[in-house]
């Protein structure tokens, strides 16, 4: 377990920068908008399946990304909002290091609930094993990430072998998979805007990525807010990580003090970096770098 400090006080002035827009945007749209994205070329709108939100944006390091690993971001918003043009400072970010970044959409409710989500994930996975190389990635370098609810997609693509399998493809095809104050262990449900996407009361034990872990799942890194108020970190994160590695399965599991539940990944675009090293973190299980103590 690895634990940062608090951030420094010019992080804080690009924070209030950044919030400074929200009379204007929303603050992901700020963040793109203060985010560069000369390091890569993205490439948007390319159908993975046959919905109107099975679209997904491709991000791919300038020069090209051949043989480079490659990332599937999924975005949160509690499983009912949520847009993948709003996450284009995350695959800018992931880009800048030499990763092929993909960012889908998904099936949202009240259109679907659990578990048609988690099948769109699943495919838009399958579509980039198998197409990725056409724009210089290397499937063999496969990875998952996701923010909150695109968290908890991320683990169960990664940790529940039922998905992958609609596609013809197993946890196993994947290198590793990273989550940022994901939900993993959340019965029962308390957030009342989450019951009904989980079929409260009748939620079954089957959604919680914690009850998929065995130790034939992929390599995690698990990094939460420390002070995160809306998804307990301890319960969550530290509960799965504890889990992975009874069943010696390799797990990375950071806190950092200086960012918010929602701020987490917000850390990722370049004017908030300072809040805290996630992008950094992302970058060292992805490509396999040793961390800095």
């Amino acid at each position: 377990m690895i634990m940062a400090g608090r951030f420094p006080m010019y992080a804080l002035a690009g924070l209030v920068v950044v919030m400074g827009g929200l009379a204007a945007c929303s603050p992901l749209k700020a963040l793109n908008a203060l985010s560069p994205g000369g390091a890569s070329t993205a490439t948007d709108g390319i159908a993975y399946g046959a919905h109107l939100r099975h679209k997904l944006d491709v991000y791919v390091p300038n020069g090209g990304g051949a043989g480079a690993p490659v990332v599937v971001f999924f975005y949160g918003g509690n499983w009912n909002a949520g847009e993948r043009a709003d996450y284009a400072f995350v695959g800018r970010a992931l880009a800048s290091r030499g990763i092929v970044a993909v960012i889908p959409d998904y099936r949202l409710y009240p259109e679907v609930r659990y578990p048609d989500f988690l099948d769109d994930s699943a495919q838009a996975v399958a579509w980039t094993a198998r197409e990725i190389g056409r724009y210089g990635g290397d499937a063999s370098r496969l990875f998952v990430m996701g923010h909150s609810a695109g968290a908890y997609n991320a683990a169960m693509v990664a940790l529940d072998d039922s998905y992958l399998a609609k596609f013809g493809m197993k946890p196993a095809s994947l290198r590793g998979w990273i989550g940022l104050a994901g939900p993993y262990d959340f019965l029962p449900i308390e957030n009342k805007v989450t019951r009904p996407v989980f079929h409260f009361p009748d939620t079954p034990p089957g959604s919680q990525p914690i009850n998929h872990v065995d130790k034939a799942v992929p390599s995690a890194l698990l990094i939460a807010a420390s002070r995160d108020k809306l998804v307990n970190p301890a319960r969550n994160t530290g509960r799965l990580a504890n889990k992975l590695r009874s069943n010696g399965v390799g797990v990375t599991e950071v806190y950092y003090d200086g960012v918010s539940h929602t701020t987490l990944v917000g850390s990722i675009a370049a004017p908030l970096r300072g809040l805290a090293p996630t992008l950094d973190a992302v970058d060292s299980f992805v490509n396999g770098k040793p961390r800095k103590p």
